[in-house]
């Protein structure tokens, strides 16, 4: 389902702890996420996603918006990039921010639907993500973001604030018909 800024603000208890079970993040640096998103939603051509259970349950959700100088994210990549890569990745972009879905909900198509959704919704002419660096035979995001056509942009980089080697992934949009379809 679609989330409007106020959706994702009205539910932020939730999508902290949904985060913080995918990412295994502890809880020092929840508390600093909470904020973070907070102002994200604020941003230009902000969109969010959410799958909620029967019982309305948070089970996943996902947001972005257009990227730009000035903002931490854009601005990390920006450097790490030769002038062709900003240019083509970078000029024209909506960022995939937050993508997660609780493991326990993991594995049922809740985050193709999620991803789906939010690149359907998305302005630009590209988009871009990170991930954690891993495994990508077992790893099921890494799984889903190659099912969706991204490709590498870098790879084994590092965020100041987390030791953790990360991949930039990217696509065009808009996505294709056929990639609009169920998965």
């Amino acid at each position: 389902m679609r989330w409007t800024p106020d959706d994702l603000l009205r539910r932020l208890d939730d999508v902290v702890a949904v985060y913080g079970e995918a990412m295994n993040y502890r809880a020092g640096l929840l508390e600093a996420r909470r904020g973070y998103i907070a102002t994200h939603v604020r941003r230009p051509d902000f969109r969010a996603v959410a799958s909620l259970t029967r019982e309305g349950h948070l089970a996943g959700f996902g947001y972005g918006y257009r990227g730009s100088a000035g903002q931490w994210w854009h601005d990390q990549v920006y450097r790490a990039l030769a002038v062709p890569e900003r240019q083509r990745w970078l000029t024209d972009c909506f960022e995939v921010v937050e993508l997660h879905v609780r493991p326990a909900a993991q594995g049922h198509g809740l985050g193709a639907r999620q991803l789906r959704a939010l690149l359907g919704m998305a302005p630009g002419g590209t988009t871009l993500l990170s991930t954690p660096e891993a495994d990508e035979q077992t790893s099921r995001a890494w799984r889903l973001y190659r099912r969706f056509g991204f490709v590498d942009v870098l790879r084994h980089f590092h965020f100041p604030g987390d030791e953790r080697p990360f991949g930039v992934l990217g696509r065009d949009l808009p996505l294709a018909p056929a990639e609009q379809g169920p998965s």
